[in-house]
């Protein structure tokens, strides 16, 4: 029987187990899929800890967002895909019901879609989080355009490396913020314009002085807390500012002056704006995909786990000093 990841009570990395599963039916429109590698999101860190803000797991509970892997079995209301078809899943989908961690993973077709020849398996598994999340705030809601200025907040992650990418080919100027200087180089790797350590003194003062005094039009943020007043100081008039994460597990305060003063657009935004609609979903994969097959959108992989080893990826991504997507190689 296949090995799944699962965990029966919630808490650290360590309540994760692999437990043998019969290979499930494929029923209605479900895909059953080989596992060649799957990728590591925060929302499954949050869900093991039973923290996850959408829903609570149902435990035992299976896990996981994303993954790559040769199509094993469809439902029979499955009409665009088949037996054989190299593929990847896309996160939209109840964790838990759905999952991705194992070496069979169970997803419904919707989430599936084609996996580009020049990918790797760790690549087919470092796509769709990242950048149809990137795409949902860059694209369908904050309407970013060429020749503005964007913020990147832990330009390391692999959410980070989609916007860098995604920013550049939509002709923004990029400044890319990281906390010290251990990963400046890998920021680089990726083009942005300007790259700013927020432990190196004024952070406000800094994106002002590398916007000629005028703010930047907009701030893409996954940590908030104290620096959420810095970066609204930052921001221009009528600016936007997208908090997609609470990171920082401090306070955050809401800028009620600099937002009044400023016209200033301050929204919380997550990946569940894209793909409950179904008309933005169509409209991102395609556009994603398009990118992807193109090779301008490539997803940076941090390191490579093996299934054996899915707690300590766990624990390496709670430990923040990862740069690009963590995968397990199954």
């Amino acid at each position: 029987m296949p090995k799944v990841v699962r965990f029966h009570t919630t808490g650290e990395a360590s309540v994760l187990q692999l437990d043998e599963l019969p290979v499930p039916l494929a029923a209605d429109d479900d895909v059953v899929i080989d596992v060649r590698a799957f990728g590591l999101n925060r929302a499954e860190i949050m869900f093991r800890r039973g923290a996850y803000p959408q829903y609570a797991p149902a435990l035992p509970s299976t896990l996981g967002y994303e993954a790559a892997g040769v199509v094993r079995a469809i439902g029979p209301k499955v009409t665009t895909l088949k037996v054989g078809d190299r593929v990847s899943s896309v996160p939209s989908f109840k964790m838990g019901y759905y999952w991705t961690y194992g070496e069979v993973a169970r997803v419904p077709e919707h989430a599936v879609v084609p996996l580009p020849a020049h990918l790797s398996w760790a690549e087919g598994a470092a796509i769709w989080m990242p950048y149809l999340t990137v795409w949902g705030a860059f694209v369908e809601y904050g309407r970013l355009q060429a020749g503005e200025t964007v913020v990147i907040r832990a330009a390391s992650s692999s959410v980070g490396v989609a916007a860098m990418q995604m920013a550049k080919q939509l002709g923004a100027t990029v400044i890319a913020l990281t906390r010290g200087d251990a990963k400046r180089d890998f920021i680089a790797s990726h083009g942005p314009d300007h790259i700013v350590t927020t432990q190196g003194g004024d952070l406000a003062a800094q994106i002002l002085d590398l916007t000629g005094g005028r703010g930047a039009d907009f701030i893409f943020d996954p940590v908030a807390g104290p620096e959420l007043m810095e970066l609204a100081a930052a921001t221009r008039y009528q600016g936007r500012l997208f908090i997609y994460g609470r990171l920082s597990g401090e306070p955050s305060s809401f800028p009620v002056a600099l937002g009044l003063a400023k016209g200033l657009t301050l929204r919380g935004y997550s990946l569940f704006e894209v793909v409950n609609f179904p008309a933005i979903f169509a409209r991102g994969k395609a556009a994603v995909a398009a990118g992807v097959a193109a090779g301008v959108y490539r997803p940076a992989v941090d390191r490579v786990f093996s299934l054996g080893q899915v707690a300590a990826a766990h624990e390496h991504m709670e430990s923040n000093v990862q740069q690009g997507k963590i995968v397990v190689a199954v």
